[in-house]
Order: C-alpha cells, then sequence, then structure tokens
C-alpha cells in the first residue's frame, strides 16, 4: 500500500515508533554492542562473545532473558545488572537509527500534503525519547508530534489518543493509526478510528 491508496479525507496519521518507522532491534542491538564493549574494558572478557551471546538469546528466547542467560554465562556481569538497563536510557548510538524505506516514503508524502503527522508511541518515557532523539528524520522533525503514552495511560487505553484528539481538534473520521500490535489495534478500535497494520506498508 501507498498514501495514493489511502482515503484523502484523512487529515492526521498516527504512528507507533518501534518496529513501525524503524526496527527495534537496530537499537537494541547497539546497546548490546555498547555494553559488551564496556564489559571488555573493564572486566577483558570477550566483547564479540557477549555480543553473539545477547544477540542469539534476543532472537531465540525474546529481550527479558537476556541479561539472565549472559550472567549464568560470565558471571562477572552481575553486578552490571544496573548499568545494563539503565543503557536503554542513556545510550548515545555509534549509528543513527533508519527508517524503514516505505515509511520513509510515506512520512514525506503526508507532510508534502501538509497533512498532521504524530508519534503514539508505548513504552518507557525516558527510553522512548532516547530513541526519538537517534533515528535518521531526514529533516522531518519540525513536522513531528510525539505523544508518549506511559505519560497518560499505555494503549491500548484510549486517553492519549483523545487527548490528541482534543488539542489538535480533531474527529475521530479525520484520523488514520498504523500499528504493529494488537495493543494498537485495540486502542484504534476503542477510539473508533481507521487501522491499518505496517505490514500493508513494508
Amino acid at each position: 500500500m501507498k498514501y495514493k491508496d489511502i482515503d484523502k479525507r484523512k487529515t492526521a496519521f498516527v504512528l507507533e515508533l518501534d518496529d513501525v518507522l524503524y526496527p527495534a532491534k537496530d537499537y537494541i542491538y547497539q546497546v548490546y554492542y555498547l555494553f559488551a564493549n564496556m564489559l571488555e574494558y573493564v572486566e577483558l572478557v570477550d566483547a564479540k562473545q557477549v555480543i553473539s551471546l545477547m544477540t542469539d538469546t534476543y532472537v531465540a528466547e525474546g529481550p527479558d532473558f537476556v541479561f539472565d542467560k549472559l550472567e549464568k554465562e560470565f558471571p562477572v556481569a552481575a553486578q552490571y545488572r544496573d548499568k545494563f538497563y539503565n543503557l536503554f536510557d542513556t545510550a548515545k548510538l555509534p549509528l543513527k537509527l533508519l527508517l524503514y524505506q516505505n515509511m520513509l516514503t510515506l512520512l514525506q508524502e503526508i507532510v508534502v500534503d501538509r497533512k498532521k503527522l504524530f508519534i503514539v508511541t508505548n513504552g518507557k518515557v525516558t527510553q522512548q525519547v532516547n530513541k526519538i532523539r537517534q533515528v535518521e528524520w531526514h529533516k522531518l522533525e519540525p513536522y513531528l508530534i510525539c505523544y508518549l503514552a506511559d505519560e497518560t495511560a499505555p494503549k491500548p487505553e484510549p486517553d492519549v489518543i483523545h487527548l490528541l484528539m482534543q488539542e489538535h481538534n480533531l474527529q475521530r473520521r479525520d484520523i488514520l493509526m498504523i500499528g504493529n500490535s494488537e495493543v494498537d489495534s485495540l486502542c484504534a478500535e476503542t477510539v473508533g478510528i481507521d487501522y491499518l497494520s505496517v505490514d500493508k506498508f513494508l
């Protein structure tokens, strides 16, 4: 699907951040890289082995199991657990986060057509802000309006969308939400706005 296929009457677009505008793992893997190199520097463990273990665990079991697996294989890591989790909020990434090409094109076309563009993202506020700051936006920053759902109530609770509609004088019929999860879909359904999965664009 492309921008030209979307109902022309839509005047506002609401998008999640992670795995909608860019691949979430691009942020996570860079945090792993930074942590592994810190561990190598202070404890002389092999950063390559640490990175490999963390990324393999992430793929096979999910992010919640990564540090426990790391601690089991490299017990010296245990004392740095807080530092590991803190890094997700504060990391200065070696590389900018790159938007999916199709989503960059979509955002640019929305802006050229003078429609409103909102990022409404779930997740820890400091972490989501840190991600947003390190995305390569291709000069789209002035056109982006960001809402951090956890400041009100995380989606699927509709509070953040109601706030957005109120602050920008929008009706339900004006809005299209693009997301990648049951949470986003439920939120759109609760508010009564149209919803599309990002898969239709990627």
